[in-house]
């Protein structure tokens, strides 16, 4: 059985701006650094045989903190990469809203329907995201894997482990910045184990 341990990046500057952020990026807060310290304490007893990380500087950053000294491999997969918001990179949430507000309620109520600006759609998300999640069962048929990747994305496994369709994608709970999921994969059959889990953020959280 293969064990996935499935994380997002720690907080970033654009996150706490409200900006989004696909394939451009921004450095890690001090807030995200500690969240992913404190996430690779909690995962420190776990052997991992390998870890997979989206190409962004904020999730390479992360996977470096969490893996602390273990000798580890962390290997980069591009299809592990946040959606591509196009036109949209870089931007404030209450810009966009003011500026597409047609667009913005789509991406966050009715994904099925929604069309990027010289980005990506959904769906096109989940093609290069069930790309990478098959390439890593095939090089790791059993043991424990971290994978360390984007909010949008990790809600799309979600979504493929639990068989929704798109329509359902933002389905609580929210991917917060380094909360743990765990998903068990025995060939084709797959559980839930964890989803989103902050307890090792619960001090800073009160």
């Amino acid at each position: 059985m293969l064990t996935l341990y499935i994380t997002r990046h720690g907080e970033t500057v654009w996150n706490t701006q409200k900006k989004m952020q696909g394939w451009c990026d921004s450095q890690l807060t001090e807030n995200g650094i500690s969240n992913a310290l404190s996430l690779g304490g909690r995962l420190k007893e776990i052997h991992f045989d390998a870890i997979y990380t989206s190409p962004s500087r904020r999730t390479v950053s992360t996977a470096y903190l969490i893996k602390g000294e273990r000798e580890i491999p962390i290997i980069s997969e591009d299809n592990l990469r946040e959606i591509n918001m196009g036109e949209w990179e870089g931007q404030t949430f209450s810009a966009l809203e003011d500026k597409y507000p047609e667009e913005f309620y789509s991406f966050w109520h009715t994904p099925h329907l929604y069309k990027s600006i010289n980005g990506e759609s959904f769906d096109e998300l989940k093609k290069r995201v069930l790309q990478a999640i098959n390439s890593i069962q095939e090089k790791n048929r059993e043991g424990n894997v971290l994978i360390v990747s984007h909010s949008i994305v990790i809600k799309t496994l979600l979504a493929f482990f639990k068989d929704y369709p798109l329509e359902k994608l933002w389905e609580p709970p929210y991917i917060k910045d380094t909360s743990l999921t765990i998903v068990e994969v025995n060939g084709k059959e797959s559980n839930i184990v964890l989803e989103g889990d902050l307890s090792h953020r619960q001090i800073g959280e009160c």
